[in-house]
């Protein structure tokens, strides 16, 4: 009756202590939380526009432009950026054409894909292009040394590769989207960031409706909904409670079956 009571008390507890990490694997709203996606893009790493994960956003350019959008991105997730080119008529093209997406990370490192088709090339003939990315999965802390992805802003660049000059300035247009996958404590580290990479705050001259004047402007505001993590918690702090929770079980269990009835065998009279 003991062994059994203290069964039900364990995997209550157990039941708890799992609870947090279910709560945790359910996918977050966008970041966004806004409707109204972004139609334009920037043309450096400085003026590119902010898209939250989940939301699409597109924009109208040239080809021979470079686009440039960011977004942010925490400890443990591994996001996924797709882009889509709409080419030119294919009366006004000369030949193929390739188009490259390419993303950075706070530190401005070009993030190699894990997977995902980065780099195609369209025939005359294509209406559009299809590419992606994949990033390794966002570590809370790393080497100085390393290039791992690290938690904050990430910028992705779109552009055209060896085009010939007859081609240059004829209009595109580009749609882009960025998703992540919730990677949990399978990729949690000892340690974390003391910041996230983001851009800090610059001072811009800018002109005024009244005159010129210089204002301060922040150059990334966007962030996760719950705020940048850096790595304190991760479900592999409930799975080590549940093996504690295991092994604990597993020693009342073998003592309770080795210790027997507890009462003294009879002893035969006469020895």
């Amino acid at each position: 009756m003991r062994f059994r009571r203290v069964l039900s008390t364990a995997l209550l507890l157990l039941g708890v202590a799992a609870a947090p990490a279910v709560a945790d694997s359910s996918p977050s709203p966008s970041p966004s939380g806004d409707d109204s996606a972004p139609t334009r893009a920037g043309t450096s790493f400085r003026t590119a526009t902010e898209i939250g994960q989940g939301s699409r956003a597109t924009a109208s350019g040239s080809a021979g432009d470079y686009l440039y959008w960011s977004f942010p991105a925490d400890a443990g997730q591994r996001p996924t950026v797709k882009a889509t080119v709409k080419l030119p008529q294919a009366s006004t093209r000369g030949a193929s054409e390739t188009w490259q997406v390419d993303v950075y990370d706070g530190l401005r490192r070009r993030q190699a894909c894990q997977y995902g088709a980065q780099t195609r090339t369209a025939a005359q003939d294509t209406a559009t292009v299809e590419l992606s990315c994949t990033l390794r999965t966002v570590r809370a802390w790393s080497e100085t040394w390393a290039d791992d992805p690290l938690p904050g802003t990430y910028y992705i660049r779109l552009t055209a590769t060896g085009l010939p000059a007859s081609e240059l300035g004829l209009p595109v247009g580009a749609e882009v989207k960025v998703d992540s996958k919730d990677i949990g404590g399978a990729a949690a580290v000892d340690g974390s960031l003391g910041k996230p990479l983001v851009p800090g705050i610059a001072t811009s001259a800018k002109k005024s409706d009244s005159g010129s004047g210089s204002s301060k402007t922040a150059l990334s505001s966007i962030e996760p909904d719950d705020g940048w993590t850096s790595g304190w918690w991760s479900d592999r702090w409930v799975w080590t409670a549940i093996g504690g929770i295991l092994a604990a079980l597993a020693g009342i269990g073998g003592y309770a079956l080795t210790r027997g009835s507890g009462r003294p065998s009879r002893v035969p009279p006469g020895i």
